[in-house]
């Protein structure tokens, strides 16, 4: 079996500094900023194209000040809340407010938060944000409405909020469906991108597909 060597790790502490990279999307450079906010060390992502400084947010998680300060030197078209625990979207009034993005969110998680969405997601849709995109995925399991976002290129970036961890999926809280529900939607869906996918969950450090592909059966069998 081929071996995955594991990307750096993409580590941030809650408070500490912004960890600053670059991909390189189908359609040009995006820098990736990435910053835990929170007591529950939630992973915060700005995609900024670097043709035209416009950007997309991923989970206004909390710290709206600090968020709002990561932004101050964009234009942000949209927020993506990956699903609906109010642990990702404690900033989100206030983010959405300031910078007048688009909020988007899946409607089957839309009763869990209680800013409306100015954009309900659908299975496949692209979200510009200058001259760059990202498709939204839709992947039920740790709730109903979860979803994942796409940054395509020769090795993709996946922005999986709650749905997928180095070791694991995620948490579906002892429910039987919910767990075999995850297990489709991370075999049909995730891990039908490639190896050399980057995995960016909503909490901790990053993964692969290729690191992780692996281990599928041993999560199936283990029930969790």
């Amino acid at each position: 079996m081929t071996q995955h060597a594991e990307p750096d790790r993409g580590h941030v502490e809650p408070g500490g500094p912004t960890l600053v990279r670059t991909a390189a999307s189908d359609s040009g450079e995006v820098t990736v900023r990435k910053l835990s906010v929170g007591p529950m060390d939630n992973n915060c992502y700005v995609l900024v194209d670097r043709a035209t400084n416009r950007a997309l947010l991923i989970d206004a998680a909390d710290d709206a000040r600090r968020i709002l300060d990561e932004v101050d030197d964009v234009g942000v078209d949209a927020i993506v809340t990956t699903h609906g625990h109010a642990d990702h979207w404690q900033a989100l009034d206030a983010v959405a407010d300031e910078t007048g993005a688009a909020v988007h969110l899946h409607p089957a998680d839309a009763e869990r938060v209680p800013r409306s969405p100015d954009v309900e997601i659908r299975h496949g849709m692209t979200v510009p944000f200058g001259d760059a995109s990202v498709t939204l995925l839709h992947t039920p399991g740790h709730t109903p409405g979860s979803v994942c976002v796409l940054l395509d290129g020769l090795q993709p970036w996946l922005f999986t909020g709650d749905t997928l961890f180095p070791g694991g999926p995620g948490g579906t809280f002892g429910d039987a469906d919910a767990f075999s529900q995850i297990m489709q939607t991370l075999r049909e869906e995730v891990f039908a991108l490639p190896d050399a996918t980057r995995v960016c969950p909503g909490h901790g450090d990053d993964t692969s597909l290729g690191v992780e592909r692996p281990h599928l059966d041993e999560w199936q069998a283990r029930g969790w």
